[in-house]
This record gives structure tokens, C-alpha cells and sequence, in this order.
């Protein structure tokens, strides 16, 4: 199964105020386990940055300023998320944007049953404990060093190895993931190292054999006696 973890960074909370997404990161899951391939880009709000909502991110407007449009890359965000369910963490506030920015952009709405809920989730698993991102890496043991401010790829990666656990644990994923043809312009993509041989040589059996021929008294040998 294809899923797609989102995470947004904005200027604010509310899209019918006049604020924007300056950040989106999607990275796709298969069965449960990260693949490698991710979308991700930061957009120009064509508006101020607020200083709150700079101390959350770090995204300044100079650091924006030369960065494409939310619609100049649309088609190229949606080809990459495809037909398949969106984990986020908050959805609403993520879905908001998403659906502001495409209409805005000449898309489609973006159904809300696609949307798939960390935070209801944790919600009902966790009942009366913290459930913000960081408290969840922490219960789950999932390290979050790197993350000094908010950022949407590095939450996105983070929010994934929290589903995982929300979901079931690793044992969902313990297959290792098949990367999935996707045909879709990725800004950015993580190298997926392929597993390494690790067959013996044949050196490395006769030594293992003059290893066990030179053994005293074997503790199979007691046994099977």
C-alpha cells in the first residue's frame, strides 16, 4: 500500500486571513516503510513573513523572495501524492492550506477523506497525554536532534516513523520496500542503499571449519552424547 506523509509550514493559521504555505514535503511510504523518494519545495507567499510565525520555521521573506509560486508547482505536488491516502498530523490545518492553495491555483478541491489523522489517532490511543509531534518522538523513542526549528521535510520523516508506531510498530514494515515508479518531476530524493551480500567466501569457510576442528570437548558433542 502507497501512502504519502505531508507536512506544511505557513505564515499563519488561518488561509481566509491571507495567509500562505511557504513549505510543503510529501515522502512516500509503501507498506508501511519509507522508500526514499520525496517531494519538497518552498514556495514565495507573495505577502510578509510574521516574526511568530518566523521563530516556528526559520523561513524569512529574503529567504523566500526567489522561490517559485505555489502554482508553478501544483501539477508537479499533486502527480507526486497521486491517488493515495495523505498522513498528516493536525490534518485540518494542513488540508486547509493544501485546498486554499490548489483552488487558488486553478485545481480541484482536495477531498478530506483522503486525509488520514495522526493526532485523532494519537488522541484515542493516548488519552489525556501530550500529543504534539515532539512528544510523540519522545514516547516512541524516535530521535528528533536534528530538529531545531519547525521544517517540513524533517517533520514529514518524523511524522512517518510516528504513524508506523501509532499504526502497529515495525512489525508492519519488517519487508524491506520496494521503491515504487512514480512518474513525477521530485525535487529533491534521499539514496536508497541496496542491501549488501553477506555470503560467506570461501576462505572464510575453511577457517571456519579449522576453527571448530581445533575446538575441545564441543558442546554439541556432550549433548548429543
Amino acid at each position: 500500500m502507497r501512502e504519502i506523509v505531508l507536512d506544511t509550514e505557513t505564515t499563519g493559521f488561518d488561509p481566509a486571513n491571507g495567509d500562505r504555505m511557504v513549505e510543503v514535503a510529501a515522502v512516500e511510504m509503501v507498506e508501511r516503510v519509507l522508500t526514499g523518494r520525496h517531494f519538497h519545495c518552498y514556495f514565495n507567499p507573495e505577502r510578509d513573513m510574521p516574526a511568530g510565525a518566523e521563530a516556528i520555521h526559520g523561513l524569512t521573506s529574503d529567504f523566500l523572495a526567489d522561490k517559485p509560486r505555489f502554482a508553478e508547482k501544483a501539477a508537479d505536488l499533486m502527480r507526486f501524492i497521486g491517488e493515495a491516502p495523505i498522513v498528516a498530523h493536525n490534518a485540518g490545518f494542513d488540508w486547509r492550506f493544501l485546498t486554499f492553495e490548489l483552488e487558488r491555483a486553478g485545481h480541484g478541491a482536495l477531498p478530506y477523506e483522503r486525509m488520514v489523522d495522526t493526532l485523532e489517532i494519537a488522541r484515542r490511543r493516548f488519552p489525556g497525554a501530550k500529543h504534539s509531534l515532539d512528544a510523540l518522538c519522545q514516547r516512541f523513542g524516535i530521535d528528533r536532534s536534528m530538529r531545531v526549528k519547525h521544517g517540513a521535510l524533517i517533520d514529514a520523516e518524523l511524522l512517518a516513523d510516528v504513524y508506523v508506531e501509532l499504526t502497529g510498530g515495525r512489525q508492519i514494515g519488517l519487508a524491506l520496500a520496494v521503491a515504487v515508479e512514480v512518474q513525477a518531476p521530485v525535487e529533491t530524493r534521499r539514496v536508497v542503499r541496496l542491501p549488501r551480500p553477506h555470503a560467506a567466501s570461501a576462505e572464510e569457510l575453511q577457517r571456519h571449519a579449522a576453527f571448530v576442528a581445533a575446538m575441545r570437548e564441543p558442546v554439541w558433542q556432550r549433548i548429543s552424547s
